[in-house]
């Protein structure tokens, strides 16, 4: 029996260095890599259990690509964590379900906005049911964990926000999970995205 296998491309540009040397060349939106899938000429004829591991190599290349592209906005501090769950103490009560596009930490080169927006009935200072924290990003720095992960830390300080964030990116994916320290700690977790608005593109 001939089996066409099916051909995955993937394409990596990073410029990590040209990254660092010159965040104003940088393009965020554009993609950083990009996955080709190329369909073979003839029908495939494959058993159950390869299309099984041929779906799952699919999927961790698109997981890895996800996490460059992450690691990228990381390091250029162009990105968005858009917020799944959000838990308010250390051992407090999560929030599932809530809006990704009211709940989020924002990084944009200096500028940063923390907010949440719970729903749970009390307009909160911002009036969505949680609280907006606008300032500068302050002391960033990034490093590799031994297992793999990549950990960021900076500061967002502000007339309405005084806090130190700690993002982490767990490996070969775009999940991370950020601690919010000023005042009562909070938790978010969700996918980490490169991100630029209209002002700093």
């Amino acid at each position: 029996m001939k089996k066409t296998a099916l051909i995955l491309g993937v394409m990596f540009t990073l410029g990590l260095n040209a990254v660092a040397q010159s965040n104003d060349e940088v393009d965020i939106e554009t993609s950083d890599v990009k996955l080709e899938v190329i369909t073979p000429a003839e029908p495939v004829q494959e058993t159950e259990q390869e299309i099984k591991e041929r779906e799952k190599k699919f999927r961790e290349l698109q997981d890895h690509v996800a996490y460059v592209k992450a690691y990228n906005s990381l390091r250029r501090g162009y990105f968005v964590l858009v917020s799944e769950e959000i838990q308010i103490g250390s051992t407090g009560y999560r929030h599932y379900g809530i809006s990704q596009n009211y709940n989020f930490i924002l990084v944009q080169g200096e500028d940063g906005i923390i907010q949440f927006a719970l729903n749970t009935g009390y307009p909160g200072s911002n009036g969505l049911g949680g609280w907006t924290g606008k300032g500068k990003v302050r002391h960033s720095k990034i490093k590799y964990m031994d297992n793999g992960d990549v950990f960021m830390q900076f500061d967002v300080v502000g007339s309405s926000v005084n806090a130190t964030v700690d993002i982490i990116l767990f490996k070969e994916t775009n999940r991370a999970v950020a601690h919010v320290n000023g005042g009562t700690p909070i938790t978010v977790y969700g996918e980490l995205l490169p991100y630029r608005d209209k002002e700093h593109r």
